[in-house]
């Protein structure tokens, strides 16, 4: 049995002493909590003892509880063991990185999901002027009237071979 005792159906009108002085019957109280609520600051009606030793809490439940205490009937018991609650959210200091290798003797470095820096952020590549060729031959295209479906170095003119119109002779 533990050191700390439930107390439920307590008075609205019961204060810390109140209790002490009840318990103090039983043994040598060492702290008394009373629970509120955490948004009104309402009292609850239930608290928490904690006795001196686990006899002192055992003489405790067996003497005061269904005992009369201001105009209710109370309940005592042995506390149990608190909850965790799960925190919402949150990193919760857990490590994004694997486990170190056993026997390695080296511990992997901790990895965590905020020490990744933001990228900077690149400049706009300028745009480039393309350069008009400066004087084009007759007969000649240029890179920009090629045909959509030509392939490069291989364009196609009707009529014409290495960029010379073709002459056919009579």
């Amino acid at each position: 049995m533990s050191k700390e005792l439930y107390i439920g159906s307590l008075s609205f009108e019961t204060t810390e002493y109140d209790i002490e002085k009840l318990f103090s019957v039983s043994g040598t109280v060492t702290s008394v909590h009373l629970i509120h609520d955490n948004k009104t600051g309402e009292f609850k009606g239930c608290g928490y003892v904690r006795m001196s030793s686990e006899a002192e809490a055992k003489d405790a439940v067996a003497s005061l509880d269904g005992a009369m205490l201001i105009d209710r009937r109370i309940t005592v018991s042995e506390a149990r063991p608190k909850k965790d609650k799960p925190q919402p959210g949150g990193y919760k200091g857990k490590s994004s990185a694997p486990p170190a290798a056993v026997g390695s003797g080296k511990a992997a470095p901790a990895k965590s999901a905020f020490s990744k820096k933001p990228a900077a952020a690149k400049p706009a590549a300028a745009k480039t002027a393309h350069a008009k060729p400066a004087a084009s031959k007759p007969g000649t295209r240029s890179a920009a009237s090629k045909p959509t479906g030509a392939k490069a170095g291989f364009a196609k003119t009707s009529g014409s071979q290495n960029g010379k119109p073709k002459t056919e002779k009579r």
